[in-house]
């Protein structure tokens, strides 16, 4: 087995048909041993199928202290070990101007985005702390900027970057990194289709939005999710073992931090 994760076991939580399925990949690809966990078993099974290699599928609401415990022992049971956490799981809360944004959806946005995270985090530390693990959570271009509507998933993915790097420094006495990926937009079937309802909106092309939104951008193009997985890979695996605490921006140059 050869690759920058050989022998490791990587756990991903919040695993979707996009940059889920896409890091799931990756770090097969890269010789891990890949524990894919997300509340609907049947695309889990799906996803594992798709990657190959050595995979565990785990359905999991990391809301419940239970379904949480339940993914950490199933791991260790069957593993013995932990190396790599990797967080994606996320709700996108109201659109809507922080005055007109019901305050149930802030709550439910923060319990899944930063609580569910660290719930998670809290499970799995000892057995990252027996590897001298990494973990790496999927942030957000949005805490690069203010644009309108934007507030409510602003504040989570702010409070999950605070929690992120005062977790570097509580843990990092027990050997464990953490670090984050910021994407921009991801050119995936989901922002396909979106762009289409906006091409629709305004009577032009889809390739038309592309290059608008594109053109802000100092690449003139948007990442695609196998790159922003790959930056993953990387903060995951030994060529990062000296970097903690840190925000990497995938986003083809769009935000500078």
């Amino acid at each position: 087995m050869t690759g920058l994760l050989a022998g490791k076991v990587v756990v991903v939580s919040g695993v979707g048909p996009g940059l889920g399925k896409a890091i799931c990949a990756r770090m097969a690809d890269n010789g891990a041993t890949v524990v894919l966990a997300a509340r609907t078993e049947s695309r889990l099974t799906d996803i594992a199928a798709s990657i190959g290699g050595n995979t565990l599928v785990v359905p999991a609401d990391i809301t419940d202290d239970a379904a949480v415990d339940n993914l950490r022992d199933r791991v260790i049971d069957t593993f013995g070990r932990a190396d790599v956490l990797v967080n994606n799981a996320f709700a996108l809360p109201s659109m809507k101007p922080l005055a007109r944004t019901d305050f149930d959806q802030i709550t439910s946005s923060l319990n899944l985005t930063v609580l569910g995270t660290l719930r998670v985090i809290k499970a799995f530390t000892d057995p990252l702390a027996d590897t001298s693990g990494a973990i790496v959570n999927i942030n957000s271009m949005v805490i690069r900027h203010s644009e309108p509507r934007y507030g409510s998933y602003k504040l989570a993915k702010s409070a999950l970057l605070a929690m992120s790097q005062t977790l570097a420094t509580e843990l990092g006495e027990r050997g464990i990194r953490i670090n984050s990926v910021a994407p921009g937009y991801i050119w995936d079937d989901q922002l396909k289709w979106y762009f289409g309802q906006v091409a629709e909106k305004y009577g032009i092309t889809r390739e038309q939005v592309y290059e608008q939104t594109a053109a802000r951008s100092d690449l003139k193009r948007l990442p695609e999710p196998d790159e922003i997985a790959d930056a993953v890979v990387f903060l995951a695996s030994p060529m990062a073992r000296a970097i903690t605490g840190h925000t990497l921006d995938v986003n083809c140059g769009e935000y500078h931090d």
